[in-house]
């Protein structure tokens, strides 16, 4: 046999085996892993309420002890009589001595309306209101794949890195341990 017999013959035999073995491995099912070609996470809004409470300084009006003011009437219509009084003479003083009194009693009532307005404490109070947090988690990862030369879309539960395992030309998505 000669040398380049022999090279055929071995070149043959090479080739013979590795379109077996093509062959066998097409019909075996294919690529052993899918590659990723992109990864985009799914995620999905939490809302989640809370209270948020703080002290907070308020002034109220004290509580009215005379809520018609009748005190300050009372004391007005005497001080607007007598000053009243004091001016004129027969008839004239009679009538200065009511009206004053009139203006003195409407005065009055003015005044401790005004003083009562004004009589306030304070004290601290603690309020509440409800406030919503918002946060985002990851629920899944939709998947773009390429397998035996066809691209493929899947979601899956975490991010599968560069491949994924196939089998029979399909994905291999639950894990052995399950």
């Amino acid at each position: 046999m000669n040398k380049s017999m022999l090279v055929g013959a071995v070149l043959g035999a090479v080739g013979v085996t590795a379109g077996g073995a093509v062959a066998t491995y097409s019909l075996m099912g294919g690529s052993e892993y899918a590659e990723v070609l992109a990864v985009q996470p799914v995620k999905e809004t939490i809302k989640t309420p809370r209270q948020v409470c703080e002290d907070v300084t308020v002034t109220r009006q004290k509580p009215v002890q005379d809520q018609h003011q009748i005190a300050g009437t009372a004391i007005g219509a005497v001080v607007g009589g007598l000053l009243g009084n004091q001016v004129g003479g027969g008839s004239g003083k009679k009538i200065a001595t009511v009206a004053g009194a009139v203006g003195g009693g409407y005065a009055g009532n003015k005044v401790q309306e005004n003083m009562q307005a004004g009589d306030t404490y304070t004290t601290t109070e603690n309020r509440c209101r409800t406030v919503t947090d918002t946060s985002e988690k990851v629920v899944g990862y939709d998947v773009k794949y390429q397998l035996d030369g066809e691209e493929g879309r899947v979601r899956m539960d975490n991010d599968p890195g560069s491949r994924i395992p196939a089998k029979d030309g399909q994905l291999v998505l639950v894990d052995a341990a399950e």
